[in-house]
C-alpha cells in the first residue's frame, strides 16, 4: 500500500461491518451504472449502425453486462462477509446522483449512458492501484472533503480510500487483525446457513464465509475481477474497460459521426425533482408507466435478496425460494431497461430519451418469515403483473411479460395461506411447447403395449432399433413403431434404455408400467449432454424418468440435446474430477429441473453426478449445472454465460 494512500482504520466490529456496508453500497452503485450504460446502446442495423459497428456494439454491450453481473458478485460477497461477522446483509443506498459525502470526494457516481467519456469514467472508477488514471471532465467531482477515522472512536466513520481495491485490502488487513485481537471463532460467529452460497445464485465467485482463509479469498476475488491483480489482469473490469475504448476509437477514426448508444437522459428522475440540476424528470406517459414498473420489479428483486439471507439451516427452502425469484426477475428488468432508453423523456427534453432511475424503497428490511411473508411477495408480484398487462398489449415486444410475473408468483404457495385468494391477471402459461411431457405424440397399440415416440426428444442413440429391431424398424417408411412384433415386457426393456425419453409406453394388459429408478443420475456425456434418470419435472411439468439435456450451448431444442455438440466440435470431459460430498440420506424422489434465463440449469433434489464410466462425481440436492459449454469448473456453472452472452430460453 502506497505511503500517499489514506490509511483506513478497524479497530472494532462494528467499523468493519460500517465500511462492508460502504463496500457494498459502492458495488451496488457501480453495478447500477454500468447497467444503465449498458442499456443505452443501439441494437444493431436497425437503429442505423453498420454491420461492422453492430457487432462491436453486440460486443460492447455483453462485456458492460459481464462486468455488471460481476459487481452484483461483489454485492453478494460483501453481504456475506457481512452476515459472517455477524451482521446484516447491506443492499441500501441513495437514489441517483450519488450525493457527495456518501463516497470519497473522488468517486463520482451517477447515471450516464454509454458515451467515451462514460468508458473514461468507468477506467478511472476501476483503476489499480498506482496506476494514474485521470477521470474524465464530463464526471466533476463538485466538492473536495476528507473522511477521517478518529482512533479511539466508539462510533464507526466513513474513512478515504483512493480506489475501490485500496478499500477491500484494508478490510482484508482489518479482518486479520480483529481475528488475532478476538479470535477466529468469535469474528466469524455468524451461519454459514444464512448466506448465500454456489449452488443458491449463478454468479462466478460467490462463496460462504467460514474463517479467515474464505474470507480473503472472497475479497482476492473481488479485487481480481476488479481492477485485476498483479498476475492476472487481461480479464479484469479495469482491462475489459480499457479493451472496449481501443475499439470504439478504431470505429470513430473509421466514422468520426459514428454514434453507438442512444441519447439517453443523465440522470433521470420520476418525479419533479426539487432540485433539477443534473436530473432529467421522465413525463412522457408511456416512459413513465413503464419507468414504474421497471423500478417495481428492481426493488422487489432486492427484497426478494434481503428475504434470501439470515434465513439458517431451517429456512433453507424459503431461502433457495426467494434467491430463485430474484434470478427470475433479472431478465425482466433487463428487458425494461432497454427498452426505456427507446422512449422519449418527454416535450420539456426533446430529442432527449428515457431510463431507468433505480429508484430506491424507503424501507427494504427483511419481512419475518411466514404467511405474511409468502401472501407479501406474492401480490407484490401479481400487482405488477396486473401493470403490465395494461401497458404492453398483445403484439407489444413485451407482451409475454406480464404471464411470466404470473408464473414467477405461482412459486410463492399462496394457496395454503389464509384469507381471500389472491387473483391472478391471466392463467399462468402452459409449459413452453418445446417443453414436451413424456408421451406426447400418436401412441401405436398392439399387444398390450401402447408405445409413443416423441421425436422432438430424439437423439438417435439407436437402443431401440438394436435392441428389438423387429419393433423399432429402422429406416423404414411410415409407421416405423410395431409392438405387435413382440411381448409387452421385452418392449418395455427396450423403452426403459431410451436415454433421451422420446420413447414412452403404457401397459394396457395390466403389466408394470415404468418405475422410477431407486438412485437418481445425471451423467456426463464426453463431449457431449447430460442424462438424468429419475422421476423428473421440467419447470413444473413431469417429463418422465429419462431426459438428455444440452451441455454445450448449441442446440437449437434447448434444453433438450439435438446433438448439435457434434457439429459444433463441443469437448468437455466425461471424466471430470470427483468433488467430496456426503453420501445422501435417500436417493430417489423428485428431481426438478429449471434451465434459468440465458443461464445453467437449475437442479434440485436428491441426485448423483455421475461420470460416463460411472464414477462418482458429487452428490447434491441443489446445484447449477453449465449449459453455455463455456464454464471451466464443468459440469458446474462459474457464470462464465455472462460474459459470453449466452443466449437461452
Amino acid at each position: 500500500m502506497s505511503t500517499a494512500e489514506p490509511r483506513i482504520i478497524i479497530e472494532t466490529r462494528e467499523e468493519l461491518i460500517y465500511l462492508l456496508a460502504e463496500a457494498a453500497a459502492i458495488e451496488h452503485n457501480l453495478m447500477c451504472t454500468y447497467l444503465y450504460a449498458a442499456w443505452s446502446l443501439k441494437r444493431g442495423t436497425e437503429d442505423g449502425l453498420r454491420p461492422e459497428e453492430a457487432d462491436a456494439v453486440r460486443h460492447w454491450r455483453n462485456a458492460i453486462l459481464s462486468v455488471a453481473v460481476e459487481e452484483m458478485t461483489h454485492l453478494t460477497l460483501a453481504c456475506n462477509l457481512t452476515s459472517a461477522v455477524g451482521g446484516a446483509p447491506h443492499f441500501s443506498r441513495p437514489n441517483f446522483p450519488v450525493p457527495p459525502g456518501y463516497h470519497p470526494d473522488g468517486v463520482v457516481v451517477s447515471l450516464a449512458p454509454f458515451s467515451h467519456a462514460a468508458l473514461e469514467h468507468f477506467i478511472f472508477l476501476e483503476r489499480p492501484e498506482g496506476i494514474d488514471e485521470a477521470d474524465s471532465s464530463e464526471f466533476p467531482h463538485p466538492a473536495h472533503y476528507e473522511r477521517r477515522y478518529v482512533p479511539g472512536s466508539l462510533m464507526p466513520s466513513a474513512q478515504d480510500y483512493d480506489t475501490v481495491g485500496h478499500l477491500y485490502r484494508s478490510i482484508r488487513h482489518g479482518l486479520a487483525v480483529l481475528s488475532r485481537h478476538l479470535g477466529e471463532r468469535v469474528l466469524f460467529c455468524g451461519d454459514p446457513a444464512s448466506q448465500l452460497g454456489a449452488d443458491d445464485v449463478s454468479l462466478q465467485g460467490v462463496r460462504t464465509i467460514t474463517d479467515l482463509a474464505s474470507a480473503e479469498a472472497a475479497i482476492d476475488t473481488i479485487i481480481e475481477q476488479g481492477e485485476g491483480a498483479p498476475s492476472h489482469r487481461d480479464d479484469s473490469h479495469y482491462s475489459r474497460f480499457l479493451a472496449v475504448r481501443d475499439d470504439y476509437d478504431r470505429l470513430l477514426r473509421a466514422r468520426a459521426d459514428f454514434v453507438p448508444a442512444f441519447p439517453v437522459a443523465h440522470n433521470p428522475v420520476l418525479r419533479p425533482p426539487l432540485d433539477a440540476h443534473e436530473r432529467i424528470f421522465i413525463e412522457n406517459e408511456e416512459a413513465a408507466h413503464a419507468l414504474d414498473l421497471a423500478n417495481a420489479v428492481y426493488g422487489h428483486m432486492l427484497r426478494c435478496l434481503v428475504q434470501s439471507y439470515g434465513r439458517g439451516a431451517e429456512g433453507e427452502a424459503g431461502k433457495h425460494l426467494y434467491a430463485g425469484i430474484g434470478t427470475d426477475l433479472m431478465p425482466l428488468l433487463d428487458a425494461l431497461g432497454s427498452h426505456l432508453a427507446t422512449l422519449p423523456a418527454g416535450p420539456s427534453h426533446p430529442g432527449i430519451h428515457a431510463g431507468m432511475t433505480f429508484t430506491m424503497l424507503r424501507d427494504i428490511a427483511r419481512l419475518p418469515p411466514g404467511p405474511g411473508e409468502a401472501r407479501f411477495m406474492a401480490e407484490r408480484l401479481l400487482d405488477m403483473a396486473r401493470h403490465a398487462d395494461g401497458l404492453f398489449p398483445a403484439g407489444h415486444p413485451l407482451a409475454w411479460m406480464s404471464a411470466r410475473l404470473v408464473e414467477i408468483a405461482g412459486k410463492v404457495e399462496v394457496a395454503a395461506i389464509p384469507g381471500p385468494g389472491v387473483a391472478f391477471p391471466h392463467k399462468a402459461p402452459e409449459p413452453a411447447s418445446d417443453v414436451p411431457t413424456e408421451g406426447t405424440g400418436r401412441a401405436v397399440e398392439a399387444g398390450g403395449i401402447a408405445v409413443s415416440f416423441d421425436g422432438k426428444r430424439c437423439i438417435h442413440a439407436r437402443f431401440c432399433v438394436l435392441g428389438e429391431p423387429a419393433v423399432f424398424r429402422a429406416n423404414a417408411p411410415g409407421q416405423w413403431i410395431h409392438p405387435e412384433a413382440r411381448p409387452a415386457d421385452a418392449i418395455a426393456e427396450v423403452v426403459h434404455q431410451c436415454p433421451s425419453g422420446a420413447l414412452s409406453y403404457r401397459r394396457t394388459d395390466g403389466g408394470p408400467a415404468e418405475q422410477a429408478p431407486e438412485v437418481n443420475t445425471a451423467r456426463i456425456r464426453e463431449n457431449g449432454p447430460y442424462a438424468f434418470r429419475g422421476a423428473l419435472r421440467l419447470k413444473g411439468a413431469d417429463i418422465g424418468f429419462r431426459a438428455v439435456l444440452c451441455r454445450c450451448g448449441q442446440s437449437k431444442n434447448k434444453p433438450f440435446c439435438d446433438n448439435s455438440h457434434i457439429e459444433a466440435g463441443f469437448r468437455a470431459t466425461g471424466e471430470p474430477d470427483s468433488i467430496e460430498s456426503a453420501p445422501l440420506e435417500v436417493r430417489n424422489g423428485v428431481v426438478e429441473l429449471e434451465p434459468l434465463y440465458n443461464g445453467p440449469l437449475m437442479v434440485t433434489g436428491n441426485l448423483e453426478i455421475v461420470t460416463g464410466t460411472g464414477h462418482t462425481v458429487r452428490r447434491i440436492t441443489r446445484t447449477q449445472l453449465c449449459r453455455c459449454g463455456g464454464s471451466r469448473t464443468k459440469p458446474f456453472c462459474d457464470g462464465t454465460h455472462n460474459k459470453i452472452g449466452f443466449k437461452a430460453p
